[in-house]
């Protein structure tokens, strides 16, 4: 099946002056949802309104993956479809670059809110580095086994920024721990919010990010299968399009 042209939906983004040759970087995403109602919340941060990129919008946390995140001791693994899609349409494709890509989620949602997700079972991680410490102070092991791969977008070209960013799912019942004072007045995210999807879909959120909003929701009234297809989001000559990994 032939992707689906999407470029109306995004018309209106904004198109800053072109940059050539910017290649997108590894990144992930956390989508956290809370079903303790009867009417699931995720989590959004809104972004430092003196920041250059994305200034004041909504967005899920996240961020480029770090070296250090391939060494870093985990406590299970991810599901296999998880790991299948993750490695389908890249280069140099290994286990290593989609459990990387895991732990980035992991560790960019804590340093953009504090919260620690993962479990005390296994006692103190050790050997951690430095962009990982907190870990080890809580005694709290990076679990990647409460994480799920649910969607894939690459920035298009021409813009100074660019990122494949792949976005992952986990239950609010996989914090651990909270740090307190992350989010404030000069961090990255000056605020953060628990929002319905229907609340979320009316905030000031970026095309993309409102994009996965749907497909998430989408995906939680499907039952969040293992086997659900993951969709895809990307560039070609000028347009943008939505495909699967099945």
């Amino acid at each position: 099946m032939e992707p689906a042209d999407v470029s109306a939906r995004f018309a209106g983004a904004p198109r800053p002056a072109a940059h050539s040759s910017v290649r997108p970087v590894d990144a992930a995403a956390l989508v956290l949802v809370d079903r303790t109602r009867r009417t699931p919340r995720i989590l959004l941060g809104r972004r430092n309104p003196a920041l250059k990129f994305m200034p004041g919008k909504f967005v899920f946390p996240g961020g480029r993956v770090d070296p250090h995140d391939r060494r870093v001791p985990v406590y299970g693994t991810l599901d296999s479809e998880s790991e299948r899609r993750l490695l389908a349409r890249v280069t140099r494709p290994g286990a290593p670059r989609a459990r990387a890509l895991a732990l980035a989620a992991i560790r960019e949602i804590f340093e953009e809110t504090g919260l620690l997700l993962g479990t005390r079972e296994a006692g103190a991680p050790e050997g951690l580095p430095e962009s990982w410490q907190a870990f080890a102070r809580a005694g709290v092991f990076p679990n990647l086994e409460g994480l799920t791969f649910v969607a894939r977008a690459i920035t298009p070209p021409r813009l100074p920024r660019r990122f494949d960013t792949r976005f992952f799912l986990a239950d609010a019942s996989e914090v651990t721990h909270r740090e307190e004072g992350v989010v404030g007045p000069d961090a990255e995210l000056v605020e953060t919010a628990w929002l319905t999807f229907a609340e979320a879909k009316q905030t000031d959120v970026p095309a993309i990010t409102l994009a996965i909003i749907e497909e998430v929701e989408t995906r939680l009234k499907a039952g969040n299968r293992p086997w659900l297809p993951v969709p895809f989001y990307f560039s070609r000559v000028g347009r943008m399009y939505r495909d699967t990994l099945a």
